[in-house]
């Protein structure tokens, strides 16, 4: 049972380019404690369905609102409650793991009960914490981006393909952490049925074309 206190509702949402609509008509309640799958083929918008949700990209139908723990959020506010994972997501080459924590932790807080000195282990990459992160492989970029998203201190996280470069080991390892999520609003963009087999809810993108 999730959260009703806690949500991301979409009303009648539309998002199109010049004249074609990528979806619309798109209603939903997405509520904290549960995970949502966002499906489809590459190319058919799900990465810019998750845009349209975090307040990156405007809509060009209908709305997104916002409630945390009972309170209305406002769009330009909502990045402080956000948190993303995406493989066009870029990391900073020429830090340490090190002092990517130490930078992202300057902006934002981590997930109650952590601390940022307990990061590198968390993410089953204490062995490279010295390490540029331009010299990363790119399953070990994944997994930063994975552990930076669901350590963060967020009411909706937002993860497009999170199987991308990852091993079958560092699956299971993104698979427990994702389950110790009680209180978040989950989106999971994928069309890999791997990804998303244990959410709560398919939202299929075919259903919302004109």
């Amino acid at each position: 049972m999730g959260n009703p206190t806690t949500y991301l509702e979409a009303q009648q949402l539309g998002k199109r380019f010049n004249r074609e609509w990528i979806f619309r008509d798109l209603s939903h309640q997405f509520i904290a404690g549960n995970t949502y799958a966002i499906i489809g083929p590459n190319g058919s918008g799900k990465s810019t369905l998750l845009q349209v949700l975090w307040g990156q990209v405007p809509a060009s139908a209908g709305i997104v609102q916002y409630q945390i723990n009972g309170h209305p959020m406002a769009m330009e506010d909502i990045y402080q409650s956000v948190s993303i994972a995406t493989p066009y997501l870029d990391l900073i080459e020429e830090f340490t793991l090190v002092e990517m924590l130490a930078f992202h932790f300057k902006m934002r807080k981590p997930r109650a009960g952590f601390a940022t000195k307990d990061l590198a282990r968390i993410f089953e990459l204490d062995h490279a914490k010295d390490k540029l992160i331009g010299h990363f492989s790119s399953g070990m970029r994944q997994r930063l981006k994975l552990g930076l998203a669901i350590y963060t201190q967020a009411s909706f996280i937002f993860l497009d393909e999170p199987f991308t470069n990852l091993d079958e080991k560092a699956i299971k390892w993104y698979e427990n952490q994702l389950q110790q999520l009680k209180d978040t609003v989950v989106f999971i963009a994928s069309n890999d049925p791997r990804e998303y087999e244990n959410s709560h809810e398919k939202i299929k993108l075919s259903n919302y074309k004109s």
